[in-house]
């Protein structure tokens, strides 16, 4: 087992509506000692695959598949310091935490019952966390937990920003406006984009690209959100790998009308069946959208334009907020891996003063400290993403008292 910092490990928990995906790391050095994910969480058909240390995964079918089973598993497999096991606490990711969370927190009954209160703004993620909070707390009530949520890094945003132009009533009683997610991804590559240019976030005027099957953009300014995608759900927006992002809202009256579909049906095919699995028709895998478009597939083409228009066009409205930009920062598994996507992204947006240097941009930027652009006035970045580290180091803070 790996030497243990002086903060201890801290275990970090996503609980979803039926899967978990656990790790257990030192929040020092970033390092894994134990990971994994346990699916089909609640039926007689559960099955927990584990990672630990270097180790190939194990697969183990559970006799048990509720919450309160599978958090016990991973307590119980924990590795020892001293005389047991060396937590420091465990970290959840929340999806929502409405207008009051600004910031982690640690968890007691009143941040439980908040939670639970925004449940009708985040009905399928946040019971479900909630489930691995009170699993964690059964097993070990002992044990400090804290709450980060998606939301919170987007608080920071002005009323220009995160307010909708409907009827006040909708905001003020039924707190109708954009939260924007993805907040922890943005926190964490904003700053460490911040370390890689040498320069104090304060100092700095970025726009965070998250792209993987959900997608949302963030302009950060001197450090904070003031702008990003996603607003009341997820699925407003950029396209992505099964939501639609943007579309007219008026599509639901008149599919109601013409095609007899309920709102529950539409809302349901716009998040699952929509985005590039519906342009493509060869799924939402970018990987394999690119091949069938360089193999000429002209649905697997125009989903590749469409979400590369959209994106870019989104990202310059993002600098409308910034006045300027030191720098795009792209992440997530697309972000990360696709060259042609960035490419494609960059070849659009000239006028921004970003550009391509095709060399570091087929190498992912791993030789130039992320960058993927020549000098220039603004700079091009890929920066991988640790929200499982950014949700330790929280955890860790705030159990030991800061």
């Amino acid at each position: 087992m790996p030497r243990v910092t002086e903060a201890g490990l801290v275990l970090v928990l996503n609980s979803g509506s039926s899967s978990v995906k656990f790790a257990v790391l030192d929040p020092g050095t970033g390092e894994r000692v134990l990971g994994g994910e346990a699916e089909r969480v609640g039926t007689p058909d559960a099955v927990l695959r584990v990672r630990q240390d270097s180790g190939d995964p194990v697969t183990e079918q559970l006799t048990d598949g509720s919450y309160q089973a599978v958090i016990s598993w991973i307590l119980g497999r924990l590795p020892s310091s001293g005389s047991g096991p060396g937590l420091a606490g465990a970290g959840h990711r929340v999806v929502h935490g409405g207008e009051r969370f600004t910031a982690s927190v640690l968890v007691d009954d009143e941040v439980i019952a908040a939670i639970r209160s925004f449940i009708p703004l985040a009905p399928l993620h946040n019971p479900a966390n909630l489930a691995g909070i009170e699993a964690v707390r059964a097993a070990r009530p002992d044990l400090p937990q804290v709450a980060v949520f998606d939301t919170a890094f987007h608080q920071t945003m002005p009323p220009r920003a995160y307010r909708y132009a409907v009827p006040e009533e909708w905001y003020t009683r039924y707190a109708v406006r954009r939260y924007g997610f993805h907040g922890t991804s943005h926190r964490f590559v904003s700053g460490r984009a911040a370390a890689l240019l040498g320069r104090p976030p304060g100092e700095l005027r970025l726009v965070t690209a998250h792209l993987g099957n959900g997608c949302s953009l963030a302009a950060v300014r001197d450090g904070v959100s003031v702008d990003t995608t996603m607003g009341l759900t997820p699925m407003e927006g950029l396209v992505m790998g099964t939501r639609s992002g943007d579309v007219d809202p008026g599509l639901f009256g008149y599919l109601a009308e013409r095609a007899g579909l309920t709102v529950g049906q539409l809302t349901d095919a716009l998040n699952t069946a929509s985005g590039l699995t519906a342009l493509s028709g060869v799924g939402n895998d970018m990987r394999a959208i690119e091949s069938a478009a360089a193999g000429g597939n002209e649905r697997a083409r125009l989903a590749l334009d469409v979400f590369v228009y959209r994106l870019a066009k989104a990202i310059a409205g993002m600098v409308a907020d910034l006045e300027q930009l030191d720098a795009l920062v792209f992440t997530g598994g697309i972000g990360e891996n696709s060259a042609d996507v960035r490419g494609r992204v960059l070849a659009r947006l000239g006028f921004l003063g970003l550009a391509e240097d095709p060399g570091a941009n087929a190498r992912h930027g791993r030789d130039t400290a992320g960058r993927i652009s020549p000098d220039g006035p603004a700079l091009a970045l890929v920066v991988p993403t640790d929200e499982e580290l950014m949700i330790a180091r929280d955890t860790a803070r705030l159990c030991a008292g800061g």
